[in-house]
Parts: C-alpha cells; sequence; structure tokens
C-alpha cells in the first residue's frame, strides 16, 4: 500500500474535523506530512488544510525558514501562519522550545481542530530509548500517543508506523526541499546522541530495533490504559462530595484512597494529578507518605511542579495558582445591595441584608472572635474548627463586619451574627481545567 493510502488510512476518524492544522517546521518529516496531505486533498473529500511554522528564534539559520515555508505552501495552495515565539531559558532549551510550540498549536486550535505532527516510527523508538534512559515507568515507556487532547482541539500523530527512511525515499521521489535544523547534529543533546552514535549500531546488530522498538512502546501504551482504567475504578469511591462543595478546588476522600495498596495509591494519584502538574518518579514519593499519614490535627502539603497537596477536612486538596497567594486588605461594601467583586478572590453577596451602618469585607489575621446566636461571644479559629474548614481556606475566607464587628462569615450560614448570610462565590483557577502535557 502506498505511503498516501497509509496515510489516508490513519486519517479516516478525523475526516469530520473543521479543519486540519499542519505543524510545519520546513524539515523532512513535516514537508513530507504536507506534500502528502495535499495530494490527497486533490483526490479525497477532506477537511481544510493549512499550516503553522513556529519561529524559536535561537539560531541564525532559522531565520530563513519562515520564507522558505511560505514558499513551499504557496506551491501547495496551502495557507499558512508563522509564529515567533520566545524560548524561556531553563536547564533544557530542547524541553522549553518544545513547551513553547506547542503553547502555541494550543492557542491556534479551535474547537474539534486537530493538529497533525509528523514524528515516526523512528521517532517512537528514540522517545522510547531516552525515557527509558531516564528511567520512566509505564507512562513514559508508552512513547508518544497517536492521538491526545491539545488545547480545545486534537493532537494526531499519523506516521508513527512509518520509518524515516521511507519518508526520505518519498521526499527524494518528488523532488522535495527541506532545510536542515544545524542543531539537528550536535550530539551534546541527548536525542541527538541516541539517535547519531546509539541507534546506528542497535540496528546494525538488530536490523528491525526501531520496529521492535515501537512495538513494544504500544505494547506499553495498552498497559497504560489498563491502568488508567484501574485509576477510574479506585477513584471513584473518593470523589463523593465533601462538606465544602462550593469549594472549586479538585478533591478527593483520604479514607478511601488509603483503603488501598501503596502502589494503587499511587496509581490513582498519578491518574487524577497528570491533568495539573508534572509528578515525581517512584523514588519521590516521600511527600505522599508524609501527608497521608501525618496527624489527624495537622496541615501537611505535599509540594509538586506546578502547585501543592493539602490536607484538611479528611480530604486532600490540589492547589495552583491563586489559590497559593491569600487575599489581604479590606473592601468596603459600599452598594450592599450588589454583588461584590473582591481582588483575586471572586465575588459575594447578601441575603436578607438588614441593618444599618456601613459594611466591610476583611481576611483572618487571627485572634477574632464574633456572637454566635444561643452561644455567645466565640473564638473564630474555633469556629471554623467545628465547621471542618480546610486551613487553606481559612486565609480567603471573607469575613462580613459592621462597625467593627464581626457579623458573618462566608458560606457558613450557622455562623451569622444577625439577619443576613454571606454568601461567597470563590474565583475558580484556569489550571484547573484539562492541559495534558506536551509530548
Amino acid at each position: 500500500m502506498s505511503l498516501e493510502s497509509r496515510l489516508f488510512d490513519a486519517l479516516q476518524s478525523w475526516c469530520n474535523a473543521p479543519r486540519w492544522l499542519v505543524a510545519f517546521s520546513g524539515g523532512l518529516d513535516s514537508t513530507v506530512l504536507l506534500h502528502l496531505l495535499a495530494r490527497l486533498s486533490a483526490r479525497e473529500r477532506l477537511p481544510a488544510i493549512s499550516a503553522i511554522h513556529v519561529h524559536h528564534g535561537l539560531q541564525s539559520a532559522a531565520d530563513a525558514w519562515p520564507a522558505h515555508c511560505r514558499e513551499i505552501c504557496e506551491r501547495l495552495g496551502i495557507t499558512l501562519q508563522v509564529a515567533q515565539v520566545k524560548v524561556a531559558p531553563g536547564p533544557s532549551l530542547e524541553r522549553a522550545a518544545r513547551e513553547a510550540r506547542y503553547a502555541v498549536f494550543s492557542e491556534h486550535l479551535n474547537p474539534a481542530d486537530v493538529l497533525l505532527t509528523a514524528q515516526h516510527r523512528d521517532d517512537q523508538a528514540e522517545t522510547l530509548l531516552f525515557r527509558l534512559l531516564r528511567g520512566a515507568g509505564v507512562r513514559g515507556l508508552a512513547g508518544m500517543p497517536a492521538t491526545r487532547a491539545l488545547g480545545s482541539g486534537w493532537l494526531v500523530r499519523p506516521l508513527l508506523n512509518v520509518d524515516r527512511a521511507e519518508l526520505h525515499a518519498y521526499a527524494q521521489a518528488h523532488g522535495l526541499a527541506w532545510v536542515e535544523d544545524p542543531s539537528n547534529q550536535c550530539t551534546d543533546h541527548a536525542r541527538n546522541y541516541l539517535r547519531h552514535n546509539v541507534m546506528p549500531l542497535l540496528r546494525q546488530r538488530w536490523p528491525g530495533a526501531a520496529v521492535s522498538m515501537a512495538r513494544a512502546a504500544t505494547h506499553l501504551s495498552e498497559a497504560q490504559h489498563l491502568l488508567n482504567d484501574l485509576a477510574e475504578i479506585d477513584l471513584r469511591p473518593a470523589q463523593v462530595a465533601g462538606c465544602h462543595p462550593w469549594l472549586p478546588v479538585p478533591n478527593l476522600c483520604l479514607s478511601s484512597l488509603s483503603t488501598l495498596s501503596p502502589a494503587r495509591q499511587r496509581n490513582a494519584l498519578r491518574h487524577w494529578l497528570a491533568n495539573w502538574t508534572a509528578l515525581p518518579d517512584s523514588d519521590h514519593w516521600a511527600g505522599w507518605d508524609a501527608l497521608r499519614d501525618a496527624a489527624s490535627d495537622a496541615a501537611p502539603v505535599w509540594r509538586l511542579a506546578t502547585g501543592e497537596l493539602h490536607r484538611g477536612d479528611g480530604r486532600i486538596w490540589w492547589l495552583s495558582g491563586s489559590w497559593l497567594v491569600a487575599p489581604t486588605g479590606t473592601v468596603d461594601w459600599l452598594r450592599p445591595d450588589s454583588p461584590l467583586h473582591l481582588p483575586g478572590n471572586g465575588c459575594v453577596r447578601l441575603e436578607c441584608h438588614a441593618g444599618e451602618g456601613p459594611l466591610q469585607v476583611r481576611y483572618r489575621r487571627g485572634g477574632e472572635s464574633m456572637n454566635v446566636p444561643g452561644r455567645g461571644r466565640r473564638d473564630l479559629k474555633r469556629l471554623l474548627n467545628e465547621a471542618g474548614l480546610p486551613g487553606f481556606a481559612r486565609a480567603r475566607l471573607p469575613l462580613l463586619y459592621r462597625d467593627d464587628q464581626l457579623i458573618a462569615v462566608a458560606n457558613l450560614p450557622q455562623l451569622n451574627a444577625q439577619a443576613m448570610s454571606l454568601i461567597w462565590t470563590p474565583l475558580a483557577d484556569a489550571r484547573f481545567e484539562l492541559m495534558g502535557s506536551f509530548k
């Protein structure tokens, strides 16, 4: 079967997408993919095809690539977008460039759009070997998935079952021109070292090494799907609603997780947290053990790459972004008949507003007390303990004052000192949305 026909078969389930967006670097692999798609569109009914080129600005040679890509796209009758990015410095320039690139791709995807990239079987084999040498688990050794969610759309890799040599032969047969990235020859980069120094030796001894390694990645991907299914089963009882459903923070029941074996706990947490943060390897889970086994009156925190896991009210809570910064200050409420927007902390409104005098919203500083109907003056800290409010939420909890007296605590009507309730809608953090890891 021709390469063109095999590509069409790989994309059959995506033919109803609104648009196919091709990640076009101008290199051999993406040039072949774009050429194949242009030929397919001439004889098949396909979604609208356009291309996007990301200019990282990391080397002078790359300055000429956008013009080359425009020339290729004009020849094929395909619209091209060029995006310039700034790559943040860090320990891995290659990783930072990849993250910047995929952030651009994500931004350009409309709902249900498909981003097509040109990774092939040799890339998959190199990925497996690279991750194996880093001690990756099943998730990492599953390699690059053929499809995954990306932004509002999907990322699809339709050439994972095609060898680099076959793409090269196609390019030569059709007289295609492509750019060569000088950095691909630098063996200081780990993946380039594997590509130029290790993989040729493996192929010399085992000619089918790349095919076998890609097949192993497929087996491991299937195993990861089974682990995901197990995680969903184990998470289901832990996702029962708690006592504070108004807190827009991902959370799980700790007692349900604690009944699982340690390996199943880690598997469930990896699955649950994968949308929000990179996870430590299997040798660095002491933070979870400490959080799980802490005394009931403790407030342990497990700090991860992009957020923190907290414990409170018999549950674990994932916090990131604005939830890691407590609001401060006092906000005067000049029009109590209208909702009040709190800087960085959502908004509040009143139910059954009564009484006279200016109102203020404040936050805890320590030592607060209030008159509770039928109970007299009580310490606020003890009242919040009785309500089971998690510690992380207390610093953000709006407190309503009149004439310097605390008269209501947000979302805890049992603490209303007067005939009014303070209703708080906290600010949901955008990081709680599905992100997906860059692959």
